[in-house]
């Protein structure tokens, strides 16, 4: 069976690569998957999402992604991310941390923009961590 060539960066490092049956990302479209012989696409992905590689085989392979681009194109998968983290790296206290800090700030000020964005990176590695939110 075809597979995927998938490549995931952000402007820091690279993330992971290698071949996948299956991959899921949000994007500001909706909810996209991508299997061997998809549409050539490229799309926007959403502040505070969660990127799934599936793998057959081996275990999902899940990260928190916040912003950039998904590109697919002749069997290849590019996530160019302006954040990432893989689940598996996720401090959990952490992201919890933040995300309480977060909360706090909202309700002492609606308005807080980046208090929002802070809230929607931490419940995605959370997510990403296999954590509830």
């Amino acid at each position: 069976m075809a597979k995927l060539r998938v490549g995931v960066v952000s402007p820091e490092r690279e993330i992971w690569s290698g071949e996948a049956d299956m991959v899921i990302a949000k994007t500001v479209d909706g909810e996209i998957g991508i299997m061997p012989q998809h549409a050539p696409v490229l799309g926007v992905l959403v502040e505070g999402g969660v990127l799934r590689v599936k793998r057959e085989g081996e275990p999902e392979l899940v990260a928190a992604v916040h912003g950039g681009f998904i590109s697919v194109a002749d069997d290849e998968v590019s996530v160019l991310a302006e954040v990432a983290e893989l689940g598996s790296e996720v401090d959990v206290a952490a992201a919890r941390d933040a995300l309480d800090r977060a909360q706090a700030s909202i309700e002492a000020n609606q308005e807080d923009a980046d208090a929002a964005i802070e809230a929607k990176r931490a419940r995605a590695r959370l997510r990403a961590a296999g954590e509830e939110v």
